[in-house]
């Protein structure tokens, strides 16, 4: 089990060094108008009123690197999700042949009020249909299935162009941004150079120490 462990940490790692030096968006541009770390349409796997912190992963549901991830972000959402908002966007990576699939399935999920029970879903589930050269869209409609979603209006999400338009849309903000890799992370707005698993949990505490107000 300690031999997992490490090596999930050292994949975490691994795959977190290709998101470059630190960034804030200004005048990058994306396929609608200047590039947002965060937009009114992103996906919030909680919802904090007025919230000082705002941690954005751009994820690859197939990237190992990110199902590495998952453990802490889930982590820090147990420890801060009531004073940090977690958002997801996606960043499906060309190498990974399913990788855009998930993510629209994980959109046709979420238009039903299902995205965080897909969002485990496909972590949990990633050794099954990761890393593999076949089409994995009846996997991730079974998955659908076992969620209680209404089959039709997901089968109709799912092969409709908005959907994809969906995802491309946050590709396009992340490229603009300077993601290059995945899991890459935003804390308010600035990009955050993950070299060991203790950096994101670091980088949100200063946020919260540095909005914390002066007594």
């Amino acid at each position: 089990m300690a031999v997992a462990i490490i090596a999930a940490v050292t994949v975490f790692i691994l795959v977190t060094r290709d998101g470059g030096s630190p960034s804030q968006a200004s005048d990058t541009r994306g396929a609608d108008g200047p590039a947002q770390v965060v937009r009114e349409n992103s996906h919030r796997l909680n919802t904090v009123p007025d919230a000082p912190v705002t941690v954005v992963e751009f994820l690859d549901f197939e990237c190992e690197g990110c199902r590495a991830a998952y453990p802490l972000v889930e982590e820090l959402r147990a420890q801060y999700g009531d004073r940090v908002e977690f958002v997801l966007r996606y960043f499906p990576l060309s190498g990974h042949f399913n990788g855009e699939r998930a993510a629209r399935s994980v959109e046709a999920a979420a238009q039903q009020g299902k995205l965080e029970p897909m969002y485990h879903k496909m972590y949990e589930t990633q050794a099954e249909w990761g890393e593999q050269r076949v089409p994995a869209d009846e996997v991730f409609r079974g998955f659908a299935q076992e969620l209680g979603l209404d089959m039709d209006a997901y089968d109709a999400a799912y092969a409709d162009p908005a959907t994809a338009e969906r995802v491309a849309l946050d590709m396009a903000d992340g490229e603009a941004l300077g993601v290059m890799g995945t899991p890459t992370f935003f804390v308010n707005g600035m990009q955050i150079p993950l070299q060991s698993r203790d950096d994101l949990r670091i980088a949100v505490e200063n946020a919260l120490a540095n909005t914390a107000p002066v007594s």
